[in-house]
C-alpha cells in the first residue's frame, strides 16, 4: 500500500495518560500538536513523551515490520513464506518501495516528531527544573532511541529536532551526515542521562520508562557503534569513552544478571528481572493503532495445538547446530518439541501438520513459550517486554571496549561472566509445554588466554540470538561478504552487495516528494 497518506513529521499520535510504562498506555490520536498552548504543565511533556515511546511497539517497528526485517537481513533467520517485502529483506534486494522499508521510516519519524514537540512545548511550562527537566529528558531519550536506529539501517537520513508545521519546509528538508547524526544522539543521551532518574517507582513496566542507566547504556552502545562505523566521524578513542560509559553502569550496581536466562523471555515474570535496563513492554490487549505483539506469531510454529503462530522467520539447521546441545541457551532460544494432534514431536517432524510453511527445523522459543496471561491466538497480542538493551549487553559491549583498549583481563572477566549464567539452567518447559527444571552443567565453559573481537562477537551472537542485534553487529563490523558467503550459515546470498547492501533504501515515495533525498544503486 502506498504511503502518500503520510505528510513526513506532520503527522502526530499521542496519549494523555499519566507517567506510566509502554503496557500502559492506549494511544488516542488528538491531531496535530502545536507547543503553543497545549503544553502548560509538566503533565503536559508527559503526555506527549508517553505518545513517543508507544510508537515504538506499533506493530510498524517492533510489533512486527522492523523487528521482523532485522531478523531476515541477519544470518541467522531464513525465510517460509514468499511474500515478495520479506524475500527481499532476506534476500538483500531491498527497494525503496518495500513496506518493510517505508512503514518503520514513517513511524519512527512519527515517534521522533512527538518526542520534538515534547521538548519544544516544555519551553512554555513554568514548573522548576527538577521537576520538569527528568520528564523532557524522556524525551530526549526516545529522540535518541529513534534516529539511533535510523543511522544503522539508512545511514545519512534528515534530522530534524523541532516540530515542523510546514508541508513546503518538510518536502525540502535535506539529509544530515551520518557524523552529524551520532553527534545529535549523543548530545540527546547526555542530556537524558544528566537528568533521569536511577529508577522508576511503578508496579510493572518499569524498564519501558528511560533511567539514568538507560541513558549510559544506550551512550556505551552509540559510541561503540560509532568507532567502528564508516562515515560515523568516530575514533579509537571512542572504544575508551563506551568503555567508560558501560563500566558507569556495570559499576552503579543497580542491574545484574537474571540467575535464569529463561525469566528474560518470560512475560510472567520478567517485571522484577533485574536485567532489563529499557526494554518495550506490550499492552495486554491489542490496542489501538496496531500496537500489539506480532513479533512473537511471526517466529513460532504453525498449526500445533498450542497454536504459536505462522512460521515466517525460522532459523536455519546450521544454526542451532552451532550452539552447544549442553548450553542452556539454546534451550531457552529454540523450540525444539510441539504438540501437534495431541502428540509431542521433535523438530523433525514438525511437517506432519500438513502445513506448507511448518518445516522440520526448530523454532525461535524467546517470545512463543511465555507469552503471558493475556496471550491470544497466535500469541498475537503478549505480555512481552522486549528488551532493547539489558545488562548482558553491557557485560559483552565492556569485553569488546576492553579488547580494542588492550585490557584484556578485563575482557575475559566481562564474557566469563555472561558464560556463567548460561551455565546454572534453570525453570523452563518441555516440548509439551510441562513445566521442569533444567541442571546446571559445564557448558559453556570460561574462556581463557585473551579474547579477541571474534570472541566477543560470538558470544554476542548466542546470548542475544534473535533479538534484533545480529544485523547491527554485521553492519558495524563489515561481516557482510564472510557470513553470506558460502560458508555462511544460510548458504551464499547471490544478491549481497556490500558497497549498497548495509544501508536501506529510502523510500521511493520520499523521494518522489523530495527531491534533496537520494538513493545509491539499490
Amino acid at each position: 500500500m502506498k504511503k502518500n497518506k503520510y505528510i513526513l513529521i506532520l503527522l502526530l499520535l499521542v496519549v494523555g495518560l499519566p507517567m506510566v510504562g509502554c503496557s500502559d498506555l492506549e494511544e488516542e490520536p488528538v491531531g496535530l500538536l502545536s507547543p503553543d498552548g497545549f503544553f502548560s504543565t509538566t503533565q503536559d511533556i508527559q503526555t506527549a513523551v508517553n505518545g513517543a515511546l508507544t510508537h515504538a511497539i506499533n506493530e510498524e517497528i517492533w510489533g512486527r515490520k522492523l523487528s521482523i526485517s532485522l531478523l531476515l537481513r541477519s544470518d541467522m533467520v531464513n525465510l517460509q513464506s514468499s511474500q515478495q517485502h520479506r524475500v527481499e529483506m532476506d534476500m538483500h534486494s531491498i527497494t525503496g518501495d518495500n513496506e518493510m522499508v517505508y512503514d518503520p521510516w514513517y513511524r519512527i519519524y512519527k515517534g521522533i516528531a512527538a518526542a520534538n514537540n515534547a521538548i519544544a512545548g516544555a519551553d512554555d511550562v513554568n514548573e522548576p527544573a527538577d521537576i520538569k527537566n527528568p520528564v523532557v529528558a524522556q524525551a530526549y531519550f526516545a529522540r535518541a532511541f529513534y534516529y539511533f536506529h535510523l543511522v544503522r539501517l539508512f545511514g545519512s537520513v534528515p534530522y530534524i529536532d523541532a516540530p515542523i508545521e510546514d508541508v513546503e519546509v518538510a518536502s525540502t528538508i535535506s539529509c544530515s551526515s551520518v557524523s552529524d547524526i551520532y553527534a545529535h544522539i549523543i548530545s540527546d543521551l547526555e542530556y537524558a542521562e544528566k537528568w533521569l532518574p536511577v529508577s522508576h517507582s511503578v508496579p510493572q513496566g518499569a524498564a519501558a520508562i528511560p533511567t539514568k542507566g538507560a541513558a549510559s547504556s544506550y551512550l556505551a552502545l552509540v559510541y561503540l557503534t560509532r568507532a567502528t562505523t564508516d562515515l560515523a566521524g568516530g575514533s579509537s578513542a571512542d572504544f575508551t569513552t563506551a568503555y567508560n560509559y558501560a563500566k558507569k553502569v556495570i559499576n552503579s550496581g543497580v542491574y545484574r544478571l537474571d540467575d535464569n536466562f529463561q525469566t528474560l523471555f518470560n512475560a510472567n515474570d520478567i517485571d522484577t528481572s533485574p536485567e532489563p535496563i529499557f526494554a518495550l513492554d506490550y499492552n495486554n490487549v491489542e490496542a489501538d493503532d496496531n500496537a500489539y505483539d506480532q513479533t512473537s506469531p511471526m517466529t513460532g510454529i504453525r498449526s500445533d495445538d498450542d497454536d504459536q503462530g505462522w512460521s515466517v522467520a525460522v532459523p536455519v539447521m546450521a544454526v542451532y547446530d552451532s550452539f552447544d546441545p549442553e548450553d542452556y541457551r539454546r534451550r531457552v532460544s529454540f523450540q525444539t518439541e510441539v504438540t501437534i494432534r495431541g502428540t509431542t514431536v521433535d523438530y523433525t517432524q514438525f511437517d506432519i501438520s500438513g502445513h506448507e510453511h511448518a518445516g522440520n527445523m526448530p523454532y525461535i522459543a524467546k517470545y512463543s513459550r511465555f507469552p503471558g496471561p493475556y496471550a491470544r491466538g497466535n500469541k498475537r497480542a503478549t505480555s512481552h517486554n522486549y528488551s532493547m538493551i539489558r545488562y548482558a549487553e553491557v557485560l559483552l559491549i565492556a569485553a569488546e571496549c576492553a579488547v580494542e583498549t588492550g585490557d584484556s583481563a578485563a575482557a575475559l572477566m566481562y564474557i566469563n561472566q555472561v558464560r556463567a549464567r548460561a551455565r546454572k539452567g534453570g525453570a523452563s518447559t518441555n516440548g509439551g509445554y510441562v513445566a521442569e527444571t533444567v541442571p546446571a552443567s559445564a557448558v559453556p565453559a570460561d574462556l581463557t588466554g585473551t579474547v579477541t573481537i571474534a570472541d566477543v562477537l560470538e558470544e554476542r551472537r548466542i546470548e542475544l540470538a534473535f533479538e534484533g542485534k545480529r544485523w547491527y553487529d554485521i553492519k558495524r563490523r563489515k561481516l557482510g561478504d564472510a557470513v553470506f558467503g558460502p560458508s555462511g550459515y544460510e548458504g551464499s546470498k547471490p544478491d549481497w552487495n556490500a558497497a549498497v547492501d548495509y544501508d536501506t533504501p529510502i523510500p521511493q515515495d520520499e523521494i518522489q516528494r523530495n527531491s534533496n533525498l537520494k538513493n545509491a544503486d539499490f
